[in-house]
């Protein structure tokens, strides 16, 4: 576990846009079961997470079509919340950062952490705005 006073900025980079923080397997649950779109961000304290992912996911929150709900678990820190959120999101082995968009419950685009690495924010937003234009 992560110090809370750590990963307090890391949380608040996705609440202050709009991104709800999930801490128990319940959260998770009423989270993926609500009706419509639900992206999630499993957020995490590396350097991909700073340097792209976070980044990229608050850039998507500015598209012109976006979600119904936007959510966040951070690993290393929320255990339930994240073991939760990684059952739903198989059969793609746990990693972190990681982003999931859920529509009516069901995955329907993932983006895993090597996908992440090495890329910029610009074009991870890029696959995630064209997943929203697809599924929100």
């Amino acid at each position: 576990m992560y110090p809370p006073e750590l990963v307090a900025p890391m949380k608040e980079d996705l609440t202050k846009v709009g991104f709800h923080e999930l801490i128990t397997a319940e959260d998770v649950n009423q989270a993926i079961e609500k009706e419509g779109t639900t992206f999630v961000m499993i957020n995490s304290v590396c350097g991909c997470a700073a340097g792209n992912a976070r980044p990229a996911a608050i850039m998507s929150t500015q598209h012109s079509k976006t979600p119904n709900n936007f959510v966040t678990v951070f690993a290393g820190v929320d255990r339930e919340a994240v073991d939760q959120m990684r059952r739903f999101c198989l059969p793609y082995p746990p990693s972190s950062p990681c982003m999931a968009l859920f529509k009516e419950g069901k995955l329907v685009h993932f983006i895993e952490r090597h996908h992440i690495e090495g890329s910029t924010a610009e074009i991870i937003s890029e696959s995630i705005k064209a997943a929203f234009d697809e599924y929100c």
